[in-house]
């Protein structure tokens, strides 16, 4: 079992702590826990789970020590306890890394009377009373509340407990604030009065979310520099998600943040369990060498919100290994430190045990794929949390079809491309990449001058970076096409026709033509390239009798180049993504997964060969290949929760053997036993009789 020891464990309390914690136990109390919980069964937990970090609520919000900060609520239960101290001392004697939750988004009545100018106010000039308890007071993130009283807060805490870092949670505000301080500092930063709405063609809008961002920076810096004047290890841990990674000025998150902690506990409604892989994907796309740690709750994450309660065990691990298999920590957490449902216990405990087995293979390699898709930061920044929802249907559709087709890849971000990491993959998938600027572009253009291939769809490059208007997109030439129509849609009762015999168009026997788009553009190909589809022309679908088409297929519905430096490009002017993701039509999988295939132009480096739904993530050192194999095979996959495991079999995987290497021995992840396997034409083949959940195969290479 690795199990810190603070004798043993040199980066104890020292700057690089945060590397070997790895397995994290989160409790946020509730206000009568100092009265009700038993610590001793927690710090139990700690154990039972092999847990080597914690995260505990101290403050922000509600005090679970005596503090002596003015205006800083103590739970009313506390007396002479201290639950938070007695927790911290308990994982200590493991030894634990620590780190204290706090949470600054509320206030009650006193400090609400007292400094009225820590509310936020609302468009029409009212304080906001919390929405969820009106007993209390929403606060202004960008006020004095935060850059003046929380860091007090957080002297006191630092300075008074054995902590590694301090992490806060709903600190970045809920929206615009209309107060008079943030009304007179924005008008001062940017000229413009607050926005009125959240319409990324409003110039204002875009300005305040760059004011925003600013301000949330200068936050993180000033809070972390107010723990390392007192303890140097120690540092300020932004609570964040992938959409989060757009409110900061990343160079700072680098200086200042030693890992990164996605608060994506759980899926809601009709989300994939591979949604929790895709944090990860998305949070190495911008910071591949940063630790990520995701925070799962035991119970579900439905706008319903039931924080006190218990999902079932195969969901809870579930979610927890599509996050691990695409190198995410693992993180479980419970509201209320009592415990009257037990179930989630040993789930936590399995799915623990597994990741600390599996935990050095993934510690020792780096990941590796062939495939990248491309994270349009660039474009998603003009959204706000509701409309960038639909913006991101492009790259979820495209998502999908890849763990469809077993095909492993990255996530690159537009905002943090050079060459050489471009240059890592042989294809990029650019989903819909709306907004791109000039070097963006020209990187973009190079990598395919130098043989990489790009399969592009839609709008993509018709944007500048700041969101206005191209007069011609910026990547068509290199695509091969012109515009001839604007994007128009909503459409109903499209097609695409099959366009002669090629690679793209393979797989749909018996037919001729496959649904279409939603939202079209009209483009017309340049000399050279190749259209494997075109588009049916508009035809009504109703009545019923007038439902067939008048014309024959025209205008290229998807466009295939070769160019000289070897690389190929692939566009598709319709919405395949977003489709997709609404309608999961199965031609549309297929289309993707052909694109990728031809603009891959060679035989995947890793094949699978099975029945079900396996989600393929793959690691590597210099003599050695991790295969992380995810079983995703359940009628829950897309509706959770999941209730019971489906295990799979046999798995049988055909891997490329590097030039110059030969196998030297093949291994189960999971118990370290050697695999039978066969090696013949420049590739290994191994299979995996049953697989229940998630197990890693481990190739070393002589």
């Amino acid at each position: 079992m690795l199990h810190l020891d603070a004798k043993s464990t040199p980066d104890l309390r020292s700057s690089t702590w945060y590397k070997s914690a790895t397995r994290w136990t989160q409790l946020t109390l509730v206000e009568d826990d100092p009265i009700r919980f038993d610590p001793e069964y927690w710090i139990d937990i700690f154990k039972r789970t092999h847990s080597n970090a914690t995260c505990l609520s101290a403050g922000g919000y509600i005090a679970y020590y005596p503090s002596k900060v003015p205006y800083h609520y103590v739970s009313k239960h506390l007396g002479d306890t201290d639950p938070f101290g007695q927790l911290v001392d308990g994982a200590r004697q493991l030894g634990m890394h620590v780190m204290a939750r706090v949470d600054p988004h509320a206030i009650h009545q006193d400090a609400a009377d007292a400094h009225p100018e820590w509310v936020m106010v609302d468009k029409d000039g009212a304080p906001m009373r919390h929405w969820a308890f009106s007993d209390v007071w929403v606060t202004c993130a960008y006020s004095d509340y935060n850059f003046k009283f929380m860091p007090d807060v957080l002297r006191e805490i630092t300075a008074n407990y054995d902590i590694d870092a301090i992490f806060a949670n709903r600190w970045q505000g809920h929206g615009i604030c209309y107060c008079e301080a943030c009304k007179s500092n924005f008008k001062a930063a940017s000229g413009h009065d607050l926005p009125r709405s959240s319409d990324s063609e409003d110039p204002s809008w875009r300005a305040w979310n760059d004011w925003r961002r600013d301000v949330l920076t200068r936050l993180v810096v000033e809070w972390d520099a107010v723990m390392k004047a007192i303890k140097p290890h120690t540092s300020f841990i932004p609570n964040m998600g992938g959409v989060s990674l757009m409110d900061f000025d990343q160079e700072i998150i680098k200086t200042y943040c030693p890992f990164l902690c996605v608060d994506d506990q759980g899926r809601r409604g009709t989300e994939p369990v591979w949604m929790s892989g895709r944090n990860g994907k998305r949070m190495r796309a911008t910071f591949p060498d940063r630790p990520a740690v995701l925070i799962t709750s035991i119970g579900p994450e439905e706008v319903y919100r039931w924080k006190d309660s218990v999902t079932l065990g195969p969901e809870i691990e579930a979610w927890t290994n599509s996050g691990t298999v695409h190198g995410m920590l693992p993180w479980f957490t419970k509201f209320n430190g009592v415990v009257p449902d037990q179930r989630w216990v040993q789930p936590i405990i399995d799915s623990f045990h597994l990741q600390e087995k599996l935990e050095p293979l993934v510690l020792s390699t780096q990941p590796d794929a062939e495939i990248a898709i491309l994270d349009p930061t660039t474009s998603l920044r003009h959204h706000d949390m509701w409309s960038r929802k639909e913006a991101e249907s492009h790259e979820l559709g495209f998502y999908h079809a890849l763990v469809e087709a077993r095909l492993p890849f990255e996530m690159v971000s537009d905002a943090q491309m050079t060459p050489e990491r471009l240059d890592q993959f042989k294809v990029l998938v650019l989903c819909n990449s709306t907004c791109l600027s000039d070097e963006q572009v020209d990187m973009l253009k190079g990598f395919v001058a130098r043989g990489g291939s790009l399969v592009a769809a839609f709008e993509t490059g018709t944007r500048q970076a700041d969101n206005s208007p191209r007069a011609t997109p910026a990547l068509a030439d290199l695509l091969g096409y012109r515009v001839t129509s604007p994007a128009r849609g909503p459409v109903k009762n499209t097609y695409v026709s099959l366009n002669g015999e090629h690679p793209i168009n393979q797989g749909y026997d018996g037919a001729e033509r496959i649904i279409g788009g939603t939202h079209l553009m009209g483009v017309e190909a340049l000399n050279g390239a190749e259209q494997p589809f075109l588009y049916v022309p508009d035809f009504p679908d109703l009545p019923m009798e007038e439902v067939y088409p008048r014309e024959e297929p025209r205008g290229a519905a998807v466009i295939a180049r070769q160019h000289e430096g070897g690389g190929r490009t692939v566009y598709i002017p319709w919405n395949i993504g977003a489709t997709f993701w609404q309608v999961l039509a199965g031609d549309h999988g297929r289309l993707i997964a052909n694109s990728v295939h031809w603009a891959l132009g060679k035989r995947v480096d890793v094949e699978v060969e099975a029945k079900g739904v396996i989600d393929i993530a793959l690691r590597k050192s210099e003599d050695r290949l991790v295969v992380l194999v995810n079983n995703l095979t359940n009628p829950m996959m897309m509706k959770g929760p999941i209730r019971e495991v489906f295990p799979i079999g046999p798995i049988t995987l055909s891997i490329a053997i590097p030039q110059g290497r030969s196998v030297d021995q093949v291994r189960l992840g999971s118990t370290g036993e050697s695999m039978r396997h066969q090696s013949a034409g420049g590739r290994v083949t191994v299979t995996l009789a049953e697989l229940a959940t998630l197990d890693a195969i481990q190739i070393d290479w002589s």
